[in-house]
């Protein structure tokens, strides 16, 4: 196929990273709006992009007091969100921020099948990346920082489709800044390239990720964790060790592959682009957190452009593999049956949540600029305001308030005041009790 795209077929690129953007800021804005309960990560990663705005150290009090989450994981990208938070400081500016990634990367795969593929076939694989569980599940999750990799890998994998593997090299480096074992990404990409024999080239960009994720697992992160050492060691096999946990829910994981390339037709497996995936499909599975192990939370974000690029590579390479756009729109179509997006097309996403007016009254009751301790349940909303601890690492730390989600199911005390006073001593008074919210205040 030609090289350039032609004015219809950017206009479709745009297009469709438009409506991708559209729907995935519905989807987050709208289950922000109704309290939806998710994790504590996007607060986590306000409160790092908080710290980075001010500027200064990315600090995260939900980790515990004073905590650098570089100590946690390596994601210094993160500070690119910076301006913008520093313009328009809130929750909300996080979650966008992810959905603006995601639409980049659509934009990209979009045109590079079309570019490769002709309209019509690229502009479905377009889509079908664009509604891709990864996706979805990962908009549902929150932000996170791997969405940084999403239109990394695409320009990459772009690149790499259209031989200019200079460029590849050029969009593969920053990986190192997203997270630290992105760093085995980068020397997979280095041997694709060596496969392709660029073989100095990927030698070097090889050695470069494997170098690069030593010094910051041995040097970096243990100089800035707490504890002097890497967090999340021991989840590789965990008690049990590597094999056996990699054989544990083997039906569950062997569904995750398979979905994961299902997703492509299949076609995927045919290009050496697919090989990117191992590394993170290699963590997941030996450890020992069932979370990672399905197609739920965020784990799969940043395989979908992997394996789309991989099938946009082998159905150029190979036209009669052209077949498997149709096995992928099919597949995409079924994943979208109980969706993070389906949820769009229920009016009761579109109404007030029930407890909805009582989280905004009991935040209301916070001063801004107060420490405040909070499970999950609020977290995410006060953040932007107040300096937040969480209960489960909240440390030497004595916050002013006590904010919890009695309500919902999650596993806080009941009595915030009792609470309150044996954790951080002193006494307090309680002052919000409704629908489930607990608000107690340091006298």
């Amino acid at each position: 196929m030609t090289d350039q795209l032609t004015r219809g077929q950017r206009l479709i690129a745009v297009a469709l990273a438009s409506a991708a953007g559209a729907a995935y800021a519905a989807l987050a804005l709208l289950r922000f709006r109704r309290f939806t309960l998710s994790s504590y990560d996007n607060a986590i990663f306000e409160q790092a992009v908080k710290g980075y705005a001010r500027p200064g150290a990315p600090t995260v009090d939900i980790k515990g007091p004073r905590f650098n989450i570089l100590g946690d994981h390596f994601s210094p990208i993160d500070a690119l969100i910076a301006p913008f938070y520093r313009l328009f400081p809130s929750a909300e500016t996080i979650l966008l921020a992810q959905v603006v990634l995601i639409a980049i990367s659509v934009a990209v795969v979009a045109a590079l099948a079309m570019r490769h593929l002709g309209t019509l076939t690229g502009a479905a694989t377009g889509v079908a990346y664009g509604l891709s569980f990864g996706l979805q599940s990962a908009v549902e999750s929150e932000f996170h920082e791997v969405a940084f990799a999403v239109p990394l890998l695409a320009l990459a994998g772009a690149a790499y489709v259209d031989r200019r593997f200079g460029v590849v090299v050029a969009w593969s480096l920053p990986l190192l800044l997203v997270k630290e074992d992105l760093g085995l990404t980068v020397a997979l990409i280095g041997a694709v390239l060596w496969l392709a024999g660029e073989r100095r080239r990927g030698a070097v960009l090889a050695a470069a990720g494997l170098a690069v994720m030593a010094l910051v697992l041995l040097v970096v992160i243990p100089s800035l964790s707490p504890d002097g050492s890497y967090a999340y060691t021991g989840t590789l096999g965990g008690d049990r060790g590597v094999l056996a946990t990699l054989l544990d829910s083997s039906w569950r994981k062997a569904a995750t592959v398979a979905l994961t390339v299902g997703v492509t037709g299949l076609a995927a497996i045919a290009s050496p682009w697919v090989l990117l995936a191992l590394p993170t499909l290699a963590w997941r599975f030996a450890g020992d957190n069932p979370y990672y192990w399905g197609t739920e939370w965020h784990y799969s974000l940043l395989l979908m452009p992997i394996v789309f690029v991989a099938m946009i590579d082998s159905m150029s390479r190979w036209p009669r593999l052209r077949w498997a756009v149709v096995v992928a729109v099919v597949v995409t179509a079924f994943t979208l049956v109980n969706s993070p997006l389906s949820t769009l097309l229920d009016a009761e996403t579109y109404d007030e949540a029930p407890r909805a007016a009582a989280a905004r009254e009991v935040i209301g009751l916070v001063p801004e600029g107060a420490g405040v301790e909070s499970d999950i349940g609020l977290m995410g909303h006060l953040v932007t305001d107040h300096t937040v601890y969480w209960l489960g690492s909240v440390g030497s730390a004595r916050p002013s308030y006590v904010l919890f989600d009695v309500g919902s199911g999650i596993g806080s005390p009941a009595d915030v005041v009792a609470y309150a006073e044996k954790q951080h001593g002193g006494t307090y008074e309680l002052l919000y009790d409704n629908d489930g919210y607990v608000l107690a205040r340091r006298r």
